[in-house]
């Protein structure tokens, strides 16, 4: 469905997300109404949005975790369903291979883990057991995986408008930036004037807020589109078990990978995560035979294909689309 210019500038808006129109029809070599029309097609077909990452201590106290989720025969489709609806679930998906749903879950605060975990996962019907893993660091995220279309000249002038953070940074929070979170998440290109008006704040004083936000690595903006709708029809969840003194190293090299979406270092049966996305099963199955070989200490490796995606980054999804309403 997308044509050659769709890419381009979804490829544009993966270096600066929050780059204005001008000068992503400079960089695009169009016209600014151009690159309008295109950018309001693709929202207006719910095929892409522009959000905000939110940094996980600025959205909660733990950190995320892997969650596998084996079904009854049959019951993998409701399951899914159900589970994809409890609020801590930012990712959830059918799946083939080591589980038959995958979940990414946030959960507020840690004391709640247990529960989640515990109590109301297990609880769904149609659920016969569950395997968890605690997220300790992320080398990589979905933020930083690139279309590799456009030139240097291209990225240059994109790069002119592209917020780098200058690091972490979540001492006082305080309530008007927690508000503006809130929005950034929603729409990573929000404007200032915007912003002012649903914060009840000068246009300046909300354009220096977001600035703020931004530089101190809170939100991290960056494009939602499924990877399927760019070419990348296979996607798969894959856990690797590595000797302890080689999963730093590792974590790293599957980081800097051309198919990484997502790579965290984890606590569990797994010590490396690696969610990657591939064109078909032929470039998987290089990625398994070749890529990984050469890798120090990787000892056994499970994957998870998904099937069917139902919700992404607290979005749902339908057909490779977002869901016009959630279900």
């Amino acid at each position: 469905m997308l044509t050659e210019p769709d890419l381009d500038l979804i490829a544009a808006l993966q270096i600066a997300p929050r780059a204005s129109v001008a000068t992503l029809a400079e960089a695009l070599d169009v016209s600014a109404s151009t690159v309008g029309r295109r950018l309001i097609r693709l929202e207006e077909q719910r095929i892409l949005r522009v959000i905000g990452q939110v940094e996980w201590t600025a959205r909660a106290r733990g950190n995320p975790r892997h969650v596998w989720v084996t079904t009854e025969p049959g019951a993998s489709g409701s399951a899914a369903k159900a589970l994809a609806r409890f609020p801590e679930v930012q990712l959830a998906a059918e799946t083939a291979g080591r589980s038959d749903v995958y979940l990414a879950v946030h959960v507020p605060d840690r004391a709640e883990a247990r529960e989640l975990l515990a109590e109301r996962i297990p609880g769904v019907p149609g659920v016969a057991g569950t395997h968890s893993e605690l997220v300790l660091r992320a080398p990589t995220r979905a933020d930083s995986w690139r279309l590799h279309r456009l030139s240097e000249d291209q990225q240059r002038i994109l790069s002119r408008e592209q917020i780098v953070p200058d690091g972490f940074d979540a001492a006082e929070v305080g309530p008007d930036e927690r508000r503006l979170i809130g929005l950034l998440a929603g729409n990573g290109r929000i404007t200032a004037a915007e912003a002012g008006r649903s914060l009840g704040l000068s246009q300046s004083t909300a354009y220096r807020l977001i600035q703020s936000t931004l530089r101190r690595g809170l939100v991290r903006p960056r494009v939602e589109v499924e990877p399927a709708q760019l070419g990348y029809e296979l996607e798969a969840v894959i856990a690797l078990t590595i000797t302890p003194g080689a999963i730093q190293a590792v974590a790293g090299e599957l980081a800097r990978h051309p198919s990484a979406r997502y790579v965290s270092i984890v606590a569990g049966t797994a010590s490396v995560i690696h969610q990657g996305v591939f064109r078909n099963e032929d470039e998987m199955a290089d990625f398994l035979t070749r890529d990984l070989a050469p890798l120090p200490g990787i000892t056994a490796l499970q994957v998870s294909v998904v099937l069917r995606m139902l919700r992404r980054y607290w979005l749902y999804r339908e057909d490779g689309r977002f869901a016009p309403d959630h279900p």
